[in-house]
């Protein structure tokens, strides 16, 4: 995001792991971590 602080925090969001799992970005509080997004449109 453009003009987005570095410091702000994101919100809180839930996501699907690549088993299915729901997983959600408080669920790694404390912890740092990476969001990797893949496109399947393509496949």
């Amino acid at each position: 995001m453009i003009g987005r602080d570095k410091a702000a925090q994101a919100p809180d969001f839930t996501a699907t792991d690549s088993e299915g799992r729901s997983v959600t970005l408080s669920d790694f509080k404390g912890k740092k971590n990476v969001f990797l997004v893949f496109n399947r449109g393509f496949t």
